[in-house]
């Protein structure tokens, strides 16, 4: 409990310095003291409370701030990002204007003497200095207010693009994975392979009809649904989550559980989604019986599960151990990193999601640093890792970089 509140309050103290510098960069900067200033100071306030104030109404059932919430939340990262890029060649302009405005010395003019008198001469009048106009603060005002109109521009766009991506249907890719132990009678096996549904408050029926209509056109021998399939409870998402009930594939349909799982009562969707014909593989295997040979098929639960029962953490022991060793295993773990403990237990190959491939370019470069592979198919000690994007998305409806997702994964005998 004590380590939420500190999350919770870490994540209200950032919020309220990107919007602060938001402000400042675009307000402050861009505008002089008065009306516009004003204006601009309470709709940096108001934008700031949303954020916070979106992520506690969406779970407590205050959908309508899921929308306008969400897409600042875009917006906000990349007008951050952008700003930020754009700090360095503004410095260097406001260095230069400076330079370009400074008047090395005051112009005077030549005195003369003046005669007084049979002789005498007195002292040149006082000549007064004479400056050229500054015009610095003008240029400054109009070069903060060009980067404000291009921030704002490209990240509108982008984010813009990043909806229409993210809304839109998933793309379907096809990869070959080679197995060394895979027999050559189970050469061609096909696994189509998804994760990251995430139906919630943006995401209904309609997305679920969706996929379940492209994977059953692959006509794929297994379907593995790996893991976040939920954001809210069964009795806020059990409809949208009945079309599940119409995968088809020719040796079953299986579900790993994902860390949005336990956000979201994870022993009711174990149940729902059992109930609804998936078989859940809660750290255990499945021999897989097809054309002649056999392959194992095992699920873990998400690596962040904690406690008994449904609840209970992630068991490679009691899902990979006391095996044949000459078969091929395959591996459904929601978040890549469970590879580590994996490939210990000889794991041939591992599908996973989580990362949604990054979702949101260039965060997919911090997705990196928790998780040995964002996107694709890689190898970690050994295990191969192929990692899906996602068909969903979390947070902001936006995709840039990582478009939605999914996979028909072909076995291939070596």
């Amino acid at each position: 409990m004590l380590a939420m509140a500190t999350f919770v309050g870490f994540a209200v103290l950032v919020t309220a310095l990107i919007h602060l510098y938001l402000w400042k960069r675009l307000v402050r900067d861009t505008t002089g003291p008065g009306h516009w200033r004003k204006v601009g100071g309470i709709a940096a306030l108001v934008l700031a409370l949303l954020v916070p104030a979106t992520m506690a109404g969406t779970r407590g059932g205050a959908y309508w701030l899921a929308w306008p919430g969400y897409l600042w939340l875009a917006l906000m990262f990349y007008l951050l990002v952008l700003l930020l890029t754009l700090e360095v060649p503004m410095a260097v302009a406001k260095l230069v204007l400076r330079r370009r405005a400074t008047v090395a010395e005051p112009i005077t003019a030549a005195p003369e003497p003046v005669l007084v008198g049979a002789g005498g001469v007195a002292e040149p009048p006082a000549v007064a200095a004479v400056d050229q106009p500054d015009h610095d603060p003008a240029r400054r005002l109009l070069l903060a207010r060009g980067a404000a109109i291009f921030a704002g521009l490209a990240a509108a766009g982008t984010t813009g693009y990043g909806v229409r991506t993210a809304m839109g249907p998933p793309q379907l890719d096809r990869v070959r994975i080679p197995l060394a132990k895979l027999p050559r009678s189970m050469d061609g096996l096909r696994i189509a392979t998804v994760s990251d549904i995430h139906l919630g408050p943006l995401r209904g029926r309609a997305h679920t009809e969706r996929i379940v209509e492209m994977i059953n056109r692959l006509d794929a021998d297994l379907v593995a649904v790996v893991g976040d399939l939920v954001d809210g409870s069964v009795a806020e998402l059990g409809e949208a989550a009945e079309p599940l009930r119409d995968l088809r594939s020719r040796y079953g349909s299986f579900f790993v559980t994902g860390n949005h799982e336990y956000y979201s009562g994870v022993e009711e969707w174990v149940r729902e989604v059992d109930r609804l014909g998936l078989r859940v593989l809660q750290n255990e295997r499945q021999e897989i019986r097809a054309r002649g040979g056999v392959l194992d098929l095992a699920g873990v639960n998400d690596v962040t599960a904690a406690g008994t029962g449904l609840a209970a953490p992630a068991d490679y022991a009691a899902a990979l151990g006391d095996r044949d060793p000459s078969r091929p295993v395959v591996l459904l773990a929601h978040q890549p990193v469970a590879a580590h403990e994996a490939a210990k237990f000889g794991v041939d190959l591992q599908l996973s999601g989580h990362t949604h491939g990054g979702q949101i370019v260039p965060f997919n470069y911090l997705v990196k640093l928790q998780q040995p592979v964002v996107s694709g198919l890689g190898e970690v000690d050994g295990t191969k890792v192929y990692v899906t994007n996602g068909a969903g998305f979390w947070g902001p409806p936006v995709r840039v970089g990582a478009n939605p997702q999914i996979t028909l994964v072909e076995l291939r005998a070596q």
